[in-house]
């Protein structure tokens, strides 16, 4: 079974006038199925451009980076497409859901996009079990004014699993939520983890990637860390230690 990314040697160079931005430098990274990955670096450090090559986003200009197994380097901006919907699932950390749609309507708009038309009661079904699986099934009618910011963030990722990718990219998903809400969500990714779904996420928060199993640090664009995380939070717990907290607070006051 191939990884789901592997680069090799991976450089990107902007050529901004007479100044040439080396933004990525030789990276070699490989990160296997199941993994759930934290990239993450200063402003500045390539974990952006990084991101948006994993993402078929950008090109890479020098090196080869193989995407479950499909060497991505030298396809058309069609295949790119074709690439970026099937294969990939992409949650941000402004949520980008279509405001006068309900979510149920958003989770479905991948699959609108697909080579394969589905019909509308299939698009329909597994738009549905996307919000069952992040929990949202009973706001399937709902806009996303109506939600919280962690029910619209949870609507995104039920979006990103919609076309059972082989990864899911998250751009500092729990940047604009507060404390609670953002381990709520790491605890969803957790779980979509658990089940076997690979994670890349970047983040600049260093209690968020404790929720993750891998961090991978760069800078000036290289990678300069990549370690397992030996102490690794659990959502669940996390949660249940701010209740119990809360409770006391309460019982004291």
């Amino acid at each position: 079974m191939p990884n789901v990314i592997q680069l090799a040697d991976v450089h990107k160079t902007y050529h901004t006038g007479e100044v040439d931005v080396r933004a990525v430098r030789g990276v070699s990274l490989t990160i296997g199925r199941g993994e759930f990955v934290a990239l993450m670096g200063a402003s500045g450090s390539g974990k952006s451009t990084m991101m948006n090559i994993l993402g078929c986003l950008d090109r890479p200009t020098g090196g080869q980076y193989l995407l479950d197994g499909v060497d991505v380097s030298e396809l058309t901006r069609e295949q790119l497409a074709d690439i970026r919907n099937t294969k990939i699932g992409f949650v941000f950390q402004g949520f980008n859901l279509l405001s006068r749609t309900s979510a149920l309507e958003n989770v479905e708009l991948p699959m609108l996009y697909i080579r394969d038309h589905l019909h509308h009661h299939d698009i329909t079904e597994r738009a549905t079990r996307a919000l069952q699986v992040v929990g949202l099934a009973d706001r399937a009618d709902h806009h996303p004014s109506q939600l919280s910011g962690g029910q619209q963030q949870r609507v995104a990722i039920a979006r990103a699993l919609v076309n059972q990718p082989a990864l899911i990219l998250a751009d500092e998903p729990t940047g604009n939520l507060d404390s609670r809400t953002s381990i709520e969500i790491m605890g969803v990714f957790q779980k979509l983890n658990d089940a076997g779904i690979t994670i890349v996420m970047v983040t600049h928060e260093l209690d968020i990637a404790q929720y993750t199993k891998r961090n991978v640090v760069m800078r000036d664009g290289c990678v300069v860390s990549d370690v397992l995380v030996s102490k690794r939070l659990s959502a669940i717990e996390e949660l249940q230690r701010l209740e119990q907290d809360h409770q006391a607070v309460q019982l004291t006051a």
